[in-house]
């Protein structure tokens, strides 16, 4: 998404942009006045990066570092969007905080590593937000998918073994046109990391129990069982709850707990039959 603050919004959604292209980042940041950008985009699936290094380190790394240094040449701010999964290869129970040492266990978590670095080298205003387990009403995510698996099968085992903070899209959506109106007046001094996800603590079946049961979908037996249970070529971090005290104290804002913003995605989902779309 790019924006241009202290004016007219660009609508530019239906445009394709090489974010791995610096001239073609270029081109459209002069073209449209735009100094501020969102960058979403990232190889998210985390067993095939294991196989794709080099594409993962061209979306995760070289592609912000890209946009980091376009939004250096206009003085323009890049709100980059990290993951939980910079951590996981040190043992620990207390919730993540922002200058603790990244650890990653897999591609995927190493190359979102390396594209933060790449953002810090670069010289331009930045906000790094890592967040974690995110859900919506739109495209394919564990909400969705637990949705339609509790409504069709009998039973279900989940993994209750590794434990973090689900996150409603639509909340870290609202976190970051924030943190974009107090960054345009702050003149670069907010500029650094940051941890957003909903507030509280759950595993993946606590996670799933709830799902179930907001939905109403009671005849789904849904049992917890260990990682090993389902065989992954990364491992993924057992726990990765994200401390929210620095964002939270910086931009002001109140951090929904999980369970409310669950039941306000279930709502439109349910309302909407949304979910019954899912191939």
């Amino acid at each position: 998404m790019l924006r241009k603050l202290g004016g007219d919004s660009i609508d530019i959604s239906t445009r394709r942009l090489d974010i791995t292209d610096p001239e073609a980042v270029r081109s459209v940041v002069r073209e449209c006045g735009v100094d501020a950008i969102v960058n979403c985009a990232a190889f998210t699936n985390v067993d095939a990066a294991e196989s794709n290094f080099a594409l993962a380190e061209l979306l995760n790394a070289k592609a912000p570092e890209i946009l980091a240094g376009v939004m250096r040449e206009v003085n323009g701010l890049l709100v980059h969007i990290s993951t939980d999964y910079v951590f996981g290869g040190d043992p620990y129970n207390t919730p993540c905080r922002e200058d603790q040492t990244g650890t990653p266990t897999g591609v995927y978590g190493l190359t979102k590593f390396h594209g933060e670095q790449a953002i810090q080298r670069s010289g331009c205003r930045y906000v790094i937000l890592r967040t974690a387990w995110l859900y919506s009403e739109f495209g394919k995510n564990f909400v969705r998918t637990m949705l339609r698996l509790t409504a069709e099968k009998p039973s279900l085992n989940v993994v209750f073994d590794q434990v973090g903070t689900p996150t409603y899209a639509r909340d870290l959506a609202e976190a970051i046109l924030t943190v974009l109106c107090q960054s345009e007046r702050s003149e670069g001094s907010l500029s650094g990391i940051y941890h957003y996800s909903n507030e509280g603590v759950c595993s993946w079946f606590d996670f799933t129990k709830m799902i179930a049961e907001y939905a109403g979908h009671d005849s789904c037996e849904i049992r917890p069982c260990h990682s090993d249970e389902f065989p992954s070529p990364v491992r993924r971090p057992a726990y990765s709850v994200l401390d929210k005290t620095l964002v939270k104290q910086t931009f002001g804002l109140t951090v929904p707990y999980w369970t409310d913003s669950l039941r306000r995605c279930l709502a439109a989902l349910l309302r909407d039959k949304v979910y019954q779309r899912l191939s």
